[in-house]
């Protein structure tokens, strides 16, 4: 049954805002979307030229479920944009040494199966026939999974907030949300205040400056990304190359095939370091030492290629690895958004349903996971390097 027009007002103009703005117009609301701009805003986690859509999730079944959602989300979406944005390239997950139950790799591959994915299981001898580009020597075991690849996020908030704009969103003028007031509605730092029915923030990083008491279970962490590019592009393309994981929950590295510009994107989703979300973004040297050490090892004819760019991606780590998508406690009318722990991103598609779901309080069957919660043990994805 629907329920009345209501006032909405998001704040964040990312992946999960712009997601969200449309899911809530869609369903009859009246919406605002509020964001210091432009939109893609250049320090925003979803602002990039990749992002990697996998579901692989280890032993996870949740979030595989989540995931076969978004995919069949994601081919929809493709066939209303002028060009596809999700690439379907497939990904390739790898392990040096044979899988083991309890890994990544051995709980990935054996639930998907499971599941009825066609998954195509790789030796050594597999891996360099298959992926030439990777080193004979470094990787033994691992799967080729055809559902999935990269997908041009940027590009994604880019057409999502077109469409939101198309379907009635309102976007208030350029602005920062300085507080959340109790009406509810909210104060910007050029000293207007919106009221609305109900607030739903998505500010990502930033999210304990609006919402201190979240500052024991959410963290602003910052993650190095490399784009390069190679002398010559033509090894790093589809089928010869596609987006990997690189044992990935030992070593945190992942990569992209080259885009239509021969570019490769190379990151790392490990520890990170701590950072204010609104300081610098340059990449500490280390880590470009640790990326030519890798690629030294695993991918040797990537090892010389030029960093064209670099800069450090923003995570807001929840402390367990789940999103927090769920009504605040203790205030009326707003609803949070955030926790996405490095892995929300690719679940764009489905994401402002549910985000739409806890603001209207709808239940379904993801809401207990990402629930309003306190902190409890610390967990993580199953991808995540730890350290």
């Amino acid at each position: 049954m629907r329920t009345a027009t209501q006032r909405f007002i998001v704040v964040g103009a990312g992946a999960l805002g712009v997601s969200s703005a449309l899911e809530l117009r869609q369903r009859g609301h009246d919406v605002v979307l509020v964001d210091p701009g432009p939109v893609p805003h250049p320090r925003a986690a979803s602002t990039d030229i990749s992002k990697l859509i996998r579901a692989d999730y280890g032993s996870d079944a949740h979030y595989v479920e989540l995931m076969e959602l978004a995919h069949a989300e994601w081919l929809a979406m493709n066939q209303r944009l002028a060009r596809p944005l999700f690439h379907e390239t497939g990904v390739v997950v790898l392990a040096t040494a044979p899988m083991q139950p309890g890994e990544f790799e051995h709980d990935s591959f054996a639930l998907l199966s499971a599941r009825g994915y066609p998954l195509e299981r790789l030796d050594a001898r597999a891996i360099r026939e298959r992926f030439p580009a990777f080193s004979g020597s470094a990787y033994r075991d691992g799967y080729f999974n055809g559902v999935g690849g990269w997908a041009e996020s940027g590009e994604v908030v880019r057409a999502l907030h077109a469409a939101a704009l198309r379907a009635g969103v309102t976007m208030a003028p350029p602005r920062r949300v300085t507080a959340l007031l109790d009406r509810p509605g909210i104060a910007c730092d050029d000293g207007t205040t919106l009221a609305a029915d109900h607030v739903v923030v998505t500010t990502g990083a930033w999210v304990t400056q609006l919402l201190p008491e979240l500052a024991d279970r959410l963290a602003p962490v910052a993650q190095p990304v490399f784009v390069l590019a190679p002398d010559d592009a033509a090894p790093f393309r589809p089928p010869q190359f596609v987006p990997f994981a690189a044992e990935i929950a030992k070593t945190g590295w992942y990569g992209f095939c080259a885009n239509a510009e021969g570019l490769v994107k190379i990151a790392n989703h490990g520890p990170g370091i701590a950072i204010d979300p609104d300081g610098g973004r340059q990449v500490p040297s280390v880590y470009e030492a640790e990326l030519r050490a890798f690629l030294a090892d695993s991918l040797p004819s990537l090892a010389g290629a030029r960093i064209v760019r670099s800069h450090l991606c923003l995570y807001a780590d929840s402390f367990d690895g789940d999103f927090l998508i769920a009504r605040a406690q203790g205030r009326a009318g707003v609803t949070v958004a955030t926790g996405d722990s490095g892995h929300a991103f690719k679940f764009t598609p489905v994401l402002g349903q549910l985000v739409a779901d806890a603001a209207l309080g709808v239940p379904n069957r993801f809401s207990s996971r990402f629930a309003w919660r306190e902190r409890t043990a610390a967990r993580h994805e199953a991808a995540r390097y730890i350290g």
